[in-house]
This record gives structure tokens, C-alpha cells and sequence, in this order.
């Protein structure tokens, strides 16, 4: 990239780059929307993925940190409220803890982290530090996989509810909230990102930062792929569902 991209120039490279790297492409999201997972790898994916639902906000707060303009962060927090609520029991990590209790994994476990993957744990935390140490514009940046998120949820409720007889409506109902959220969220950041990815330089940078997004989505699913489908190795202190997976 050597030319300045016109705005909806630069967006079409971030969805032609979605549309090739986004985790709704990797083999793991697959098998698991065409219910060809077992109960206890569903239960795996939602245990290590509350590590990333219990980041978000505090990822959003590290990016509202950097925020100097008030009616911008008035915009950005409403992201932290979605997801911890204005009260205990509400907001997007509390829906997610409903469907790893309707998996029957215990809840303790969940919340401590201490059965998660350790290629879990380093991609989410990896994400943090990377909207503390890049610049405000390629954090804002590497929230745009959010452009892509309505889609792979629609599939997800639709093949899981399809396919596993242990998952209600109920207990998906994260996934419902996201659908208005993401498209609320991923278009402010585009807007944004468009407005201010000015030169060469800021432009690379934004898309550098989709990148590295994508691949963060895409590594936590590589590890549960590795320790849980193929070759089914895993680290023993990792979440085994013949001893901790419970009853429905």
C-alpha cells in the first residue's frame, strides 16, 4: 500500500481482509454451528471464551483511558456497560456465565481461569496490551472484527439450536443482545476510523490493526482445536470434560 485510500476505499479493504481472516472461517467454528461437536467440546469452547467475554470491558476501559474528548468516551463506555451491566446479574458477561451454567460446568471454575488454555489466556491478554500500547486510532482499529460478528452469530443460534439438545434459546441469549449491539458499536468505529485514517502511515496502521485482531479470534480457536478435536492434545490442567463436565 503506497496511495493514500479514498475513506470507502479503505473500508472495503477492511471487509475484503474480515471477509478472508474473521474466526467464522476457521474448521473449529465449523464443526461447532454443524453440530458435529460433543457436549463436552461445546462445553470447552464456552469455558475458554468466557476468558475473552470478562476482557472485553476491561479492554474498553484501557481504550477509554485514552480518550481525552468527553462526548467520546460518553460514546465508548456505553461497550463497558453492555457488557458488565448497571447492576449484578445484567449485562453481557452475566449472559454468558447463564449459558456455561446451562452447559452444567461449575461456575467457580469458569470465573477463576483455572482450567483455561493457556494459548487462551495468552491471545486475550495479548489484546489488552495491544489497545494500551498502540495508538488510539489502531485500538479503536481492532474492534472492527464487530463489522462481521451479526452474521456468524445468526449461524450460531441457528445451527446450535438445531443441532444440540442441550442448548435452549435461553440459554443463547448473549448472542440475542449482540446482534443490536455490534452493528451499533462497528459502525461508530468505522466511522471514526474513516474520518481519521488520513495519511498512508494511519491507514496501514489501521489495517495492521484488523490483522492482528483477527488473529487473535483466530488463535483462541486454534488452541482449542489442537486440545480438544485434533491431535487432542492439551495442557493437564486444562478443563477435561470426562471429570468436569457435569450434568446438564
Amino acid at each position: 500500500m503506497s496511495e493514500l485510500l479514498s475513506p470507502d476505499q479503505l473500508e472495503a479493504a477492511l471487509r475484503a481482509m474480515g471477509a478472508r481472516l474473521y474466526h467464522d472461517q476457521h474448521p473449529f467454528h465449523k464443526l461447532l454451528h454443524s453440530g458435529r461437536l460433543d457436549r463436552g467440546q461445546v462445553q470447552a469452547w464456552a469455558l475458554n471464551r468466557f476468558e475473552y467475554q470478562r476482557c472485553i470491558p476491561l479492554k474498553d476501559a484501557a481504550i477509554l483511558a485514552r480518550m481525552e474528548d468527553p462526548a467520546l468516551r460518553r460514546i465508548w463506555r456505553q461497550r463497558i456497560i453492555d457488557h458488565d451491566g448497571s447492576h449484578d446479574g445484567e449485562g453481557g458477561i452475566a449472559r454468558w456465565l447463564h449459558l456455561t451454567d446451562a452447559l452444567g460446568l461449575d461456575r467457580e471454575m469458569v470465573t477463576s481461569g483455572r482450567a483455561l488454555l493457556p494459548g487462551t489466556r495468552f491471545a486475550v491478554h495479548a489484546y489488552i496490551e495491544f489497545v494500551r500500547d498502540r495508538s488510539l486510532l489502531e485500538a479503536i482499529a481492532s474492534s472492527l472484527t464487530e463489522l462481521f460478528a451479526p452474521t456468524i452469530i445468526s449461524h450460531r443460534m441457528a445451527g446450535m439450536l438445531a443441532h444440540y439438545d442441550f442448548i435452549s434459546k435461553e440459554a443463547l441469549a448473549y448472542f440475542d443482545y449482540r446482534l443490536t449491539e455490534a452493528p451499533r458499536d462497528s459502525a461508530f468505529a468505522l466511522d471514526y476510523v474513516k474520518q481519521h485514517a488520513d495519511t498512508v502511515e494511519k491507514q496501514q496502521q489501521v489495517l495492521a490493526a484488523l490483522h492482528f485482531k483477527c488473529g487473535v479470534l483466530w488463535s483462541q480457536l486454534d488452541a482449542l482445536h489442537f486440545a480438544y478435536v485434533e491431535p487432542g492434545v492439551r495442557w493437564p490442567d486444562a478443563f477435561d470434560p470426562a471429570t468436569q463436565g457435569g450434568a446438564v
